[in-house]
C-alpha cells in the first residue's frame, strides 16, 4: 500500500523526493512519509486525495521557495 501511495504522488506531481521514515527516523514519532515537490504552491488537491485514502495525517511543514515540503503520518 506504501509503494502504491508513493508511486501515485510521483505520477501525479514533479517530485524532488519522496520517501517513507520508520517511525525511530521521524521527528513525529510516527512512520512518515516525506515528499518533497517541486514547481508547486502548497499541497496540491491529488497529494491530499491520495494522502486520505491512505488514511494519513498531514503535518504542518514550512515551504520554500520552488518546492513544497510535505510529510504525513500513519
Amino acid at each position: 500500500m506504501v509503494d502504491d501511495l508513493v508511486q501515485a504522488i510521483r505520477d501525479g506531481v514533479s517530485t524532488e523526493s519522496v520517501d517513507v521514515l520508520a517511525s525511530s527516523a521521524s521527528q513525529y514519532g510516527e512512520c512518515t512519509l516525506d515528499a518533497v515537490l517541486r514547481d508547486v504552491e502548497g499541497v496540491p488537491p491529488e497529494v491530499l486525495r491520495e494522502l486520505a485514502l491512505a488514511g494519513l495525517t498531514l503535518q504542518p511543514t514550512p515551504s520554500q521557495v520552488g518546492y513544497e515540503h510535505v510529510a504525513a503520518t500513519v
